[in-house]
């Protein structure tokens, strides 16, 4: 069946083995299709009459009723058969799939094998006409005195070994194909026999196969290459710290659970900022909002009266209940920080002025206001009891980590099932498309605004009761560096119309989990900030090739 001298098929001789395989399993084929045609096939056809049926409009109800009466009973009489006939037909699916296993294999292992041996043969060729163009090459130069003549016999070199690159990976691109398809034509058989039922392990199958039929070295490298990196760095800090801190360990449980309890409070800032980003914007502000949230959540949940004023206004919230402050400290904190995204949402989308401008007029404005009013003092500890109210331990368990695992199954939620998320795309997308397609640019931006400033007020809020208050107007100073950042790494593009809730996570785990071990390892926070500016050049060096690419 294969060449005398090699492993290598033809087109002809691979049908040949394949063909026993075709023939039985389409022997069996027929006889199931004869067994689903009053069965299962009027099943299917009968149901998908009866939808488009009740989408139509053309009916009155009563004929509308009278045509699903009609439907209902033919359909009673389509199971009917299908039931009766469903042993059978499961009978001669268990055959076919039972010789697919038994022959398969080898059909498939004497294509993969005349794989390897063409691209054994396509190297060889490839390598036999770089010589002999080399050779060419050579023998043209002795012979040429011109500058120019040099010159051109180089670039004619060149573009010569160029297209001799261009049919190495021509032929190694059909070998490819071949193979692939010979895996393929198994499952189009059982797609035949089940209808597109397939079990776990087939489906896992077909998506390794589809991944290593796709796989691009240079397009995985674009993607990843910035992970494995900082995957690298870490493994080094693994490594480093014991050596260097006297046995130290920084990969154990409570320094996880430390680093997750960090990244709770910053998880609601990146998820808020991702939003805006996905409509090539950003928020120069939340920094300044989480010191404006720290504050308001300080004072309301104060132990005793407050320590410091509010234009001269001394606040006493220590009357009321425990319970209640902690709610209206949240929804104080949600509200300001609202107030202030809308205002720059607003203009953003009413007057097509770029976050950046609006976001930094915010930042001054709400540093400034916080700063004068409270003359920049901090407000001292919450009620002690709070904490462990909202935030508690279970067995050295931080719930912290709960309320960013929530925040981020709402946020998917709205980005991936309702309109406003698809809208939100789109709009990031192409604006001018969106607007088109009867989509409000301008309720879609200043939703994105609201949505993070309810996000920017749960996590100063949270971060108020994890730090048991200390609200100063300097507080958060840089935080939305870091959650932009995080963003960025996690791969949404400041293009616009591009990213994932899942990628905001791992950025904001990144992020922290370096800026935690390079404190360990007590690397000066000045030097940290050169680290995170590394990272964030290479992320958006890297979002930007893919866009170049994609173009």
């Amino acid at each position: 069946m294969a060449t005398e001298n090699t492993k290598i098929l033809t087109a002809e001789q691979e049908q040949q083995l394949r063909q026993p395989i075709d023939e039985y399993v389409g022997g069996i084929q027929a006889k199931i299709d004869a067994l689903r045609k009053d069965g299962t096939d009027q099943v299917v056809e009968i149901q998908s009459s009866m939808d488009s049926l009740k989408r139509d409009r053309i009916y009155t109800q009563q004929e509308k009723e009278a045509k699903l009466a009609q439907y209902k009973a033919e359909l009673e009489k389509a199971k009917a058969v299908e039931s009766q006939n469903k042993a059978e037909v499961d009978k001669l699916i268990a055959e076919a799939e039972s010789y697919l296993n038994s022959h398969f294999g080898e059909y498939y292992q004497a294509v993969v094998e005349s794989g390897k041996a063409e691209k054994v043969q396509a190297q060889e060729k490839y390598q036999a006409a770089v010589a002999q163009l080399n050779k060419e090459h050579q023998e043209t130069m002795a012979k040429l005195s011109d500058q120019q003549e040099i010159k051109d016999e180089k670039y004619v070199y060149k573009n010569r070994l160029f297209d001799a690159k261009m049919d190495l990976n021509k032929d190694l691109q059909e070998i490819k194909d071949r193979q692939h398809a010979a895996f393929d034509h198994k499952y189009h058989l059982i797609d035949m026999l089940r209808m597109s039922k397939f079990t776990f392990a087939e489906t896992m199958a077909q998506r390794w196969e589809n991944y290593k039929y796709t796989f691009n070295r240079r397009d995985f490298l674009l993607k990843n290459g910035l992970y494995i990196a900082i995957i690298i760095i870490f493994i080094g800090l693994c490594i480093a710290t014991p050596i260097l801190k006297g046995g130290t360990q920084l990969l154990t449980m409570n320094n996880i659970l430390n680093i997750l309890q960090q990244a709770s409070p910053r998880m609601f800032l990146a998820l808020g900022v991702a939003g805006l980003i996905l409509l090539a914007g950003t928020d120069l502000s939340i920094g300044r909002m989480v010191g404006m949230g720290m504050t308001a959540a300080t004072i309301v949940m104060h132990q005793g009266p407050n320590t410091g004023g509010v234009f001269g206004h001394i606040f006493d919230f220590s009357t009321m209940p425990v319970l209640v402050r902690v709610l209206l400290a949240l929804v104080v904190c949600i509200v300001l920080c609202t107030i202030f995204t809308t205002i720059a949402g607003f203009f953003t989308a009413k007057f097509k002025m770029h976050p950046f401008i609006s976001t930094m007029a915010n930042m001054l404005v709400i540093f400034g206001l916080v700063t004068y009013s409270t003359k920049g003092v901090s407000f001292g500890a919450i009620d002690p009891s709070i904490p462990g109210m909202i935030i508690p331990r279970f067995n050295g368990f931080p719930t912290i980590i709960l309320w960013a695992v929530a925040a981020v199954v709402v946020v998917w939620f709205i980005w991936n099932k309702t309109t406003f998320g698809k809208n939100l795309f789109a709009v990031g997308g192409n604006p001018e498309a969106a607007s088109v397609s009867g989509i409000s640019v301008f309720w879609v931006t200043v939703g994105a605004f609201v949505l993070a400033g309810i996000l920017y007020g749960f996590g100063s809020w949270l971060e108020c009761i994890r730090m048991v208050g200390s609200g100063s107007a300097a507080y958060g100073q840089g935080w939305e560096m870091d959650a932009i950042a995080a963003c960025v790494v996690g791969g949404i593009s400041f293009t616009g119309g591009i990213g994932k809730i899942s990628g905001v996570v791992v950025g904001v785990f990144i992020f922290t989990a370096l800026t935690y071990s390079l404190t360990t390892l007590g690397i000066d926070t000045n030097l940290q900030f050169v680290f995170s500016g590394i990272i964030i050049l290479v992320a958006v060096t890297l979002d930007c090739l893919k866009y170049v690419q994609k173009k």
